[in-house]
Order: structure tokens, then sequence, then C-alpha cells
């Protein structure tokens, strides 16, 4: 008991060192050039504390249970080594843990024309099969730039098919079902099944199953907007509300916990079901382990929980509430450099990234050092909230920024290490998760709505830059770490420092 409070404590730590530097920025605007009303202030101010304690109960919750849970049935699928177990209990484990992202069934309800449900159900069916995918790449040994290539080839060629108004929904879908639920269990899943391969290239292979999930649902997405087009659909108001008072601020959690509460219950069970049934059936895990997983869970459940609460409820009437004024002033270009250094900070707020940042430091034993991988992400997501906000200011097509963005991630892959690029890619889809999906589409909605611009084509698009940056920015990192390779190979005095110089700060 006395090591989890200790543990516990160094979670709310590194939380709270994550995002401090975030409410910062957002508090030196509040008081400067977008003062917000008194509500509005009092919300976003929860908001941070419930995210403070949302990512750390998260974290905790994840090493106790998400990550065995995913390590276990990865691990077990690889000793039976059947095939067809293999597959089947791929595609059910990617279609069930997708149904369960919560952002995905918000992003649900704002595509036009298409069912709540028809779309979740196809989004998950897309993340099963390319999970799928995952699983075969890494049992047969088949590099993952071949896979990227061909399929980002098939996703480009289907968009000149699909309506315009179906470009930004469905790449932003390919962000929002890589959140926090989804990357600690199927990164953990690579770990269990890249166990059956003893050699090198079978560790730095359990990299890169998220890169492949995020395809599937820009897939999924396309392919509804060739079925049903945007015929017969109206998007809902996405105007978050403002609070008038403090009481209104405290009566709008208070309403909101429980709803949460009962959606990340909805959103745990499908999994823990499915590994609590396979544990029983494969072999049961001993007593003391399942008590662990289960606290684990619980953990999981109240950060998610707290962490939701305060993203939707705080968060999201302040970003939409900055973008709106600022982007109705003369001067509204400033909004870029500010989207830049918000960006640089937000990923660090992504419960997600922490898992992916432990997950690499342990996988390559320090090789890539969190710091630097830190740097490169937070430098790519800066660089992608700055464009996003271009096109709400202009009206830009998303497709100019997709289509030369992958074409430079995926050039990349041929100048850089495989893990690299591995990492880069599932850098992509972790990045994209709730605090992108709340505070900074809530941003982008609030710039769009103040120069009367397209919500749904303008606005939309913010997570799927934020999820495509980052493929640069860590690939250049990977390109920078083997030209100092090679030079530590060359001067052999040089080689021991090689990992803390990879970038200087």
């Amino acid at each position: 008991m006395k090591h989890s409070a200790s543990v516990l404590k160094e979670k709310m730590r590194e939380a709270l060192v994550s995002v401090l530097p975030l409410a910062l920025v957002i508090l030196i605007l509040c008081f400067t050039v977008v003062p917000l009303g008194a509500g509005v202030f009092l919300g976003f101010l929860a908001g941070c504390f419930l995210l403070i304690v949302g990512i750390g109960l998260f974290s905790l919750g994840s090493e106790m249970a998400m990550t065995p849970m995913g390590d276990y049935m990865g691990a077990g699928m690889a000793k039976s080594k059947k095939l067809i177990v293999i597959i089947l209990m791929s595609f059910c484990i990617g279609a069930l843990i997708t149904i369960s992202e919560p952002d995905l069934q918000v992003l649900a309800t704002y595509v036009p024309s298409v069912g709540t449900w028809t779309l979740i159900l196809s989004v998950a069916a897309g993340v099963g099969a390319f999970l799928v995918i995952a699983m075969l790449r890494v049992l047969f040994g088949i590099r993952l730039r071949y896979l990227l290539l061909v399929f980002y080839l098939i996703v480009f060629v289907l968009s000149f098919f699909v309506p315009k108004s179906f470009w930004a929904i469905a790449f932003d879908s390919g962000g929002v079902t890589t959140g926090p639920m989804t990357v600690p269990f199927i990164m953990t899943l690579g770990v269990g099944i890249s166990s059956i391969r003893s050699d090198r290239g079978g560790k730095n292979d359990s990299f890169g199953f998220v890169a492949l999930c995020s395809i599937g649902p820009i897939v999924a997405v396309l392919v509804l907007g060739l079925v049903f087009g945007t015929h017969g659909g109206e998007i809902p108001d996405l105007t978050p509300v403002e609070f008038a008072d403090s009481r209104e601020m405290i009566l709008a959690y208070v309403h909101a916990l429980p709803d949460y509460l009962l959606e990340m219950l909805k959103a745990l069970a499908p999994i823990s079901v499915l590994f609590f049934l396979y544990q029983w059936i494969h072999s049961p895990v001993s007593k003391e382990r399942a008590i662990k997983i289960i606290v684990g869970l619980l953990y999981t459940l109240a950060g998610l929980t707290l962490f939701l609460t305060g993203a939707n409820v705080g968060f999201m009437p302040a970003g939409y509430h900055i973008g709106e004024m600022l982007g109705a002033k003369p001067y509204a270009f400033i909004l870029i450099p500010i989207g830049v250094v918000i960006g640089y900070f937000i990923v660090a707020a992504e419960p997600a990234v922490q898992v992916l940042e432990h997950q690499v430091e342990e996988v390559t034993a320090g090789a890539i050092p969190k710091k630097a991988l830190s740097f490169a992400l937070g430098a790519g997501v800066g660089i992608s909230v700055g464009i996003a906000i271009l096109r709400a200011l202009t009206g830009i097509s998303i497709m100019y920024f997709l289509a030369g963005g992958y074409f430079i991630a995926l050039l990349l892959t041929f100048f850089t290490d495989d893990v690299f690029s591995s990492i880069a890619f599932d850098s992509g889809g972790v990045a994209s998760g709730p605090m992108t999906a709340t505070f900074l589409l809530a941003l982008s909605m609030g710039v769009t709505t103040a120069r009367g611009g397209n919500i749904l084509t303008d606005a939309f698009g913010m997570v799927a830059m934020v999820a495509m940056t980052p493929l640069i920015s860590i690939q250049i990192l990977g390109v920078i770490y083997r030209i100092k390779l090679r030079r530590a190979q060359a001067e052999p005095e040089t080689m021991e420092p090689i990992v803390e110089t990879v970038i200087d700060f």
C-alpha cells in the first residue's frame, strides 16, 4: 500500500508538470488579450485540477492494468502459434477497444448523412482489420514502410472519389480512435506478440501497431463517403455552453461527471470482459495479479472520467471563447504563433503520450531519450496547430497539407532507421488525443465561426494535422541520430555519450 501511494504521488507530480505549462500559457492569454468571463475562467481552473488528478490516476492505472492485459494477451496469442486464433483475437480486440474510445462517439455525431453507429461500427471494423495486418506484419517480418506506402497510396487515391466534406473527418477519425484507451493496450499487445521472434528486428517491430491501426478509420470513413455522400444529414450545434457564474459552472461539472463515468464504464467493459474471458480459457492469472489488474482498471476508470470531464466541461468553452474572440480581431493572425506555443505544451498533457514515452525508453533501453522524443513531439504538434489555425482563418483545403506532409513523412522512412519510422507513425496517433479533440478543436471552431467559415471543412482537420506532423519531426530526430551514430562509430572515443547528445538542449 505504501509503495502504491508513493507511485501515485510520483504520477501526480508528473501530471502537474505536464499540465502546468499549458495552463500558464492560457492564463497569460486570459489576463492580456482574451479576458474570459468569471464562470468560464473558474471552469477552466477546475478543469486544470481535474486534468492533473485524472492524468495521474490514469497513468497509474495504465501501468497496473492496461499494460499487463495487453502484454498477457499478446504473449498468449504468440505462444499459441495458431494463425487463425491470432487473426480472430486481433480483430475482436481491435474492434472492441475502438468502440470503447469516447472521442469516436463524439466525432461520429458530426458526420453528415451517416448514422452514428454505422460510422462507429465501420471504424471499429477498420481498426480490427488493420490490427490483424499489424500482427501478421510482425509474425512474417514485413517492413512497416512498405505497408505504409501501399495503404496511404490507397487512402489518397480513394479521397479523389469522396466528397471534400469527408476529407477532414476521415483523417480526424484516424487520430481520435488511437486515444488513451487504445494506445496502452495495443502497444503492449505488440510487445507481447513480437516476443515470438528472437531476433532484434522482432523487438523493434513491437512499434508500428498504432501507426497501422490509425489507417483503418481513414479508409472506413472514406468508403462511407463513397456510399452515403453528403446528402440528408445536418451537423449538430457545436458551440460549447459558457457559464454565467460559478454556480452554473459547478452544476455543469456535477451533471457531467456521472455521464462521463457511465461512458467510461461502457468503454472499459468490453475489453475487460474479453481479457478475463480469454485468461480464464487460456491460462488463469494468479489471484494477486487479478486483484492488481482490477484495482488498476478502477484507477483507469476514475482517471479517464475526471480527465474527460475536465477537458470537455472546463477546457472546451475556454478554447472556443479564445478562438472566437481572437478570430474576430483585425490582428487575428496572431493566433498562429499562439497556436504553435499551445500545441507545443498541450501534447505533454495527453495521457497516451506518457505511455508512449515510457514504452519507447523501455524497449530501446534508453537509446531514444525521453527528452528528445518529447521535444520532437512538441515541435511537431506546435507546427501542426499553427497550420490548422491558418486553415481556419483562410479556408485553405486540408488536402494540400495532408498530401504534402504524408509525402515527406513516407519519403523520410528511407533515410532513417525502421524503429524511428515506427515510433514516428505511432506518435501521430498518440499525440491526437482527448486534449486535441476538445480544447484545440474548440479553438479552431471558435476561429472558424468568427471568420464565417465552414466548420466541417475548415475547423475539422485539427486532429488530422496534429496526427501528421510528428511523423516528420520524429523521423528528422532519427536522421540526426543516424548521423551522430555514424560519426561516433568513425571516432570510437566519442561512442559513449552518443545517446545523450542526440539533441542538445
